[in-house]
């Protein structure tokens, strides 16, 4: 295991987990708009947020390493990394096996939904790994709110500045100060809005501030949490009653934060793909509630109950294949993708 390239770590404070890159792929499941608090720190090492604490992680021989980095103490001073939180580095590892649901084997999936569609087998080959997140619902749903119209490197940007103006700091990493994702409190103040405009959020200002302040009057981050317990259909419906959230953002966050596996996020881009790549002729001329409904409910008899899994993977190919030399246009992120089907309400 070569550390020298990891910032700040420390060898003898370092652990791992066996985990097959066929079963996970840091590289394509950080990097394809699940998630906007994850960079790549050197070559192979990811560095981020992570309950509340800074993690680096790196993949090499079929395992997992990840160290823990403490919280600063001074108001200067640099972390230095500590291998778990727990002396037998049991919940570190808990953490992360819940974040990337390594409970649910990914192989015995890709080879269900190739034998079941095709074009999954032919673009799956070439991207194994690529699992859903399992993400804190208000950071999941917060930062969704703000991919409307946008593209990945933007929407990295824009959750950076948030995390830095209200978010509690954690630690510096080479000179890099790295902050917790804001508390809901932080972001139903009185300001937040013309504080986030200030920032560059436009009119998803409103709908961040308003959205923090909703949850934060009514269901409080523990009853989004227990959102997880309640049926798809009845989460997406709560969800989409919050200021600047609609069926997109909504089946974005019950993917990838309330355990709603059968969810598939549906936007222009993924419309247009089953029109054209599968020949399916739904919802109308527009994307309507109904076409989102009906184009989820063709992927979800194509791929089965872990639909938005597949899902997931192949626009992981196709937001890989948009970045190519010579692809026309800028990456986009296609749970942020730029398109016009998902810009306010």
């Amino acid at each position: 295991m070569k550390l020298r390239d990891v910032p700040s770590a420390c060898p003898r404070l370092w652990r791992s987990l066996p985990v097959p890159s066929a079963e996970l792929r840091l590289d394509l499941v950080l990097s394809s708009g699940q998630t906007f608090r994850w960079w790549e720190s050197s070559p192979g090492a990811w560095t981020g947020v992570l309950g509340g604490r800074v993690w680096t992680l790196r993949q090499e021989r079929d395992r997992l390493w990840y160290t823990v980095y403490e919280e600063e103490e001074e108001e200067d001073g640099d972390a230095c990394p500590t291998g778990a939180a727990e002396p037998d580095g049991a919940e570190p590892e808990r953490i992360l096996r819940d974040y990337f649901q390594l409970d649910v084997g990914l192989p015995a999936l890709y080879r269900a939904w190739g034998a079941a569609d095709p074009l999954f087998r032919k673009v799956a080959k070439d991207f194994p790994g690529v699992r859903v997140l399992r993400q804190d619902p208000v950071e999941c749903l917060l930062s969704f709110i703000c991919t409307s119209n946008n593209h990945i490197s933007r929407i990295t940007a824009m959750i950076e500045r948030l995390c830095c103006t209200f978010g509690r700091r954690l630690c510096h990493l080479d000179a890099r100060p790295v902050h917790a994702f804001p508390s809901l409190s932080a972001l139903a103040g009185a300001d937040a809005e013309a504080r986030l405009r200030a920032l560059g959020f436009g009119y998803r200002a409103k709908f961040v501030s308003g959205s923090a302040r909703a949850i934060a009057e009514g269901l409080g981050a523990e009853g989004l949490c227990r959102l997880r317990a309640v049926p798809y259909a009845e989460a997406r419906r709560v969800l989409c009653a919050l200021p600047g959230v609609g069926t997109k953002v909504a089946d974005c966050v019950c993917l990838m934060a309330l355990d709603k596996a059968e969810a598939v996020p549906v936007d222009t881009h993924v419309w247009r793909i089953a029109q054209q790549r599968y020949g399916a002729v739904l919802g109308g001329r527009s994307l309507t509630l109904r076409a989102h409904q009906e184009i989820g409910d063709f992927f979800r008899g194509l791929w089965g109950p872990r639909a938005g899994w597949a899902q997931a993977v192949l626009f992981c190919a196709d937001l890989r294949k948009g970045q190519e030399p010579g692809s026309r246009g800028r990456a986009r992120g296609g749970r942020g993708r730029d398109s016009r089907g998902d810009g306010p309400p």
